[in-house]
């Protein structure tokens, strides 16, 4: 009975605790994250009463439209005009955002989302950026998007920022790791992207060389300073001018003094390695493929960590031309045409060192690029011939 009483009151103690608080997700079960009768710990307005804080927000709400499958919740969470920011396309009205999330749960009636961290920035009145980290686990039982189901189970990791206004999502990116989970069903990655390259063919899409990335102007050297203007604190300025010198001036040498030398490193792939040199050579390997390519963040935020340290989140474009050969190795040998990669990034530094990388990005975006250009190409050469 002690026993059970010590316990009641450490869960009184720890509510008590957490009561004027943002919930984080990476310590707590979810009914945790979302309490059934949870008190209101932030400014909200607009939003519904349910929700606690823009944590328990974007946990909650996924959870619910992905996994117990109330798809109908997207008119109430999203603006008629959201626009979602994918990486083989871009939706623009809220019943697209309905019919593709129908889609991709058809072929996989098993899925569930859970969320790994959620890093984010904002208030009632300028609004909330949400960069929210999934790992999805699932199995291939129904005929869908993917073809005929292999009934292989798979886990993938996802990345979905989002931009929110009263309750409603209004504009999102989502970087989902689709080749981790094509490769683990089994599936012809190559076919895949030629499928999709040639319905954009089709609608008449073709993917233009405009030369110069920006990485370099004209024959000057890259860019010796990074453009801190998106950054808010310290550590997101720090955070840019290192992601400046090692993607786009190449030295690589500085994750050395970055990382501490037991980081993690949770890549694309589902890849899991540890310590310095791993991460310098994934780092290294996404360069080779694009070594002209120019590494530009668009969006950077923080939130302090019940683990220790701090959260950043970065989501990135890099844009350049396939021109050597690296970790991605879908595109074979180099074929010289223009790719943009989006990616999302979470890190996590302790005492002043990165303890933890998880990296998104989407393989298959970049074979769909390349294949697409290619079928322009040969467009292009029936037309002269």
């Amino acid at each position: 009975m002690a026993d059970k009483m010590d316990s009641a009151a450490s869960k009184t103690d720890v509510a008590a605790a957490r009561a004027e608080k943002v919930l984080q997700v990476e310590r707590h079960d979810y009914p945790d994250l979302a309490p059934a009768n949870g008190k209101r710990t932030q400014a909200m307005r607009g939003f519904d009463p349910i929700y606690t804080d823009i944590v328990d927000y974007i946990v909650r709400c996924t959870h619910k439209i992905w996994d117990e499958r109330d798809i109908g919740l997207i008119y109430s969470h999203y603006t008629h005009n959201c626009v979602l920011y994918g990486t083989t396309g871009t939706l623009y009205t809220r019943e697209e955002v309905v019919r593709d999330t129908i889609q991709r749960l058809v072929s996989f009636p098993e899925r569930r989302g859970m969320a790994t961290q959620v890093i984010w920035k904002g208030d009632e009145n300028a609004g909330f950026y949400t960069s929210h980290l999934v790992t999805g686990t699932g199995r291939h039982t129904q005929n869908g998007h993917l073809g005929y189901p292999t009934g292989r189970m798979f886990t993938s990791r996802t990345i979905a920022d989002c931009m929110i206004y009263e309750n409603k999502i209004y504009r999102e990116w989502v970087v989902a790791d689709t080749t981790a989970i094509l490769q683990q069903l089994g599936l012809d990655v190559q076919a895949y992207a030629e499928r999709i390259a040639s319905a954009a063919f089709d609608k008449g899409m073709v993917s233009l060389d405009i030369g110069e990335n920006r990485h370099m102007i004209g024959q000057y050297p890259p860019e010796a300073e990074a453009d801190l203007s998106i950054a808010s604190n310290d550590l997101e300025r720090h955070t840019l001018r290192w992601l400046h010198d090692v993607y786009n001036r190449k030295m690589l040498g500085q994750i050395a003094d970055l990382y501490a030398p037991t980081a993690q490193y949770h890549g694309p792939l589902m890849a899991e390695l540890y310590g310095v040199a791993s991460i310098i050579h994934q780092t290294l390997g996404l360069i080779g493929s694009l070594p002209d390519a120019a590494f530009t963040p668009q969006h950077i935020c923080t939130t302090p960590c019940e683990e220790g340290g701090e959260k950043v989140a970065v989501r990135w474009i890099m844009e350049g031309h396939h021109l050597g050969y690296g970790i991605l190795n879908h595109l074979g040998a180099p074929t010289g045409k223009r790719v943009q990669m989006m990616g999302i990034t979470h890190f996590h530094y302790k005492n002043g060192k990165i303890v933890d990388e998880w990296r998104v990005y989407d393989e298959a975006s970049a074979l769909v690029q390349v294949k697409l250009a290619q079928m322009a190409d040969r467009k292009a050469a029936m037309l002269i011939a």
